[in-house]
């Protein structure tokens, strides 16, 4: 009746919802680079994002229609809510952390390097704030931002219960490949905005700001070795005055091996903790 058929409807609506899967993040991070950039134009734009599933004709379309033109002056933050997009409630907020794995925090950020953009995806454990995944991507696409990062903070460690994996609306997050790698392991959480991910931020801009940019890699090799001393010095050596002074690996391991931390930290509701293997 329609003139085609039930798979090409299928593709069609697949190609239909991994499009606003990946239009939903870009807008997060078109308004980081004009935060940085305040003069970049669409093509300029486009040339250094290289969205995986968008053309330039089509990019410049959605830059115009969600505010970025120049003469426009676009909403602090603003998302996108389009139709098919999966959203998951807010479990974080309000809620008191008592040991480590109880909350793990996402984001995907941006590096600019020799005229061209490369994606940083952090998960870092809420109560230690130590950063247990990591990756560094070419391209804004699942498979080289949240996937990868998730199987680095999966490994080695066997779980004993759900954690809240919170993050913000990026498409990475709530993709088909990475819904189904977290599935039985996580409680999916999502923040309306910038301010319910801050913590996630805050590693973004402390990994970027006070490590990598020091550093000035040249090449996409150096800038993985820099994410990598960067992440190390983070974990082990950057003291952190909400830990008593101590760095996120110490928190994290004394609370792992059920181990005395000072009466201000110390809790008895320390029980369900991941265990290595």
């Amino acid at each position: 009746m329609t003139g085609t058929t039930r798979q090409n409807v299928q593709q069609r609506y697949k190609r239909m919802l991994e499009l606003q899967e990946e239009q939903r993040y870009l807008e997060g991070l078109m308004y980081q680079i004009r935060d940085d950039h305040p003069g970049l134009g669409a093509l300029k734009m486009y040339s250094l994002l290289r969205p995986g599933r968008m053309g330039r004709d089509r990019f410049v379309a959605f830059y115009r229609e969600s505010g970025f033109c120049l003469r426009q002056r676009p909403n602090f933050r603003r998302t996108t809510d389009s139709s098919g997009v999966i959203r998951f409630p807010n479990l974080v907020e309000g809620k008191k952390l008592t040991t480590v794995n109880q909350v793990w925090v996402s984001d995907i950020t941006y590096y600019e390097m020799v005229g061209s953009f490369y994606y940083l995806t952090f998960i870092v454990d809420l109560f230690s704030r130590k950063i247990v995944g990591y990756s560094l991507g070419k391209r804004l696409l699942t498979r080289e931002t949240t996937i990868p990062a998730l199987e680095m903070a999966l490994k080695g460690r066997v779980i004993a219960h759900k954690i809240i994996f919170h993050s913000d609306g990026g498409g990475q997050y709530y993709s088909k490949d990475f819904l189904e790698r977290t599935a039985g392991l996580f409680i999916s959480s999502m923040g309306y905005s910038v301010y319910e991910n801050a913590y996630a931020e805050r590693v973004n801009g402390i990994i970027k700001n006070e490590y990598i940019r020091h550093w000035q890699p040249k090449s996409f090799p150096k800038l993985a070795k820099c994410v990598e001393m960067a992440v190390k010095n983070y974990n082990n050596k950057r003291p952190h005055r909400s830990l008593g002074n101590r760095t996120p690996d110490q928190v994290y391991q004394a609370y792992r091996q059920r181990q005395e931390l000072p009466k201000e930290q110390l809790t008895r509701k320390n029980e369900n903790i991941f265990l290595s293997t």
